[in-house]
């Protein structure tokens, strides 16, 4: 019997998602990524995107409104971050 493993797309999604959502917090807790850190939170904006696109796939509400959340979240982090660099280098 030749059994071959294959994937949906919004399965290979949805592990897009998780295994950055787990490498980011991963990285951080092991002292390997800053917080403050533009990768951190743009993993973070990715794990919850391909999280979004799956949940609404799915209409699977709380899960939607919870990565998306987590999306907003981490684009905040990264306007703050562009905002105090830009700062800084006008100081120079």
């Amino acid at each position: 019997m030749n059994e071959t493993l294959s994937f949906s797309t919004g399965e290979i999604i949805g592990w897009t998602g998780v295994l950055a959502y787990v490498t980011a917090y991963a990285l951080l807790s092991l002292g390997w990524m800053r917080a403050e850190g533009v990768p951190y939170h743009l993993l973070n904006a990715l794990g919850g995107l391909c999280l979004v696109i799956v949940s609404y796939t799915l209409m699977d509400m709380p899960n939607l409104v919870v990565n998306a959340l987590w999306i907003v979240i981490a684009a905040a982090s990264l306007l703050r971050i562009y905002i105090v660099r830009k700062k800084s280098q006008r100081q120079v």
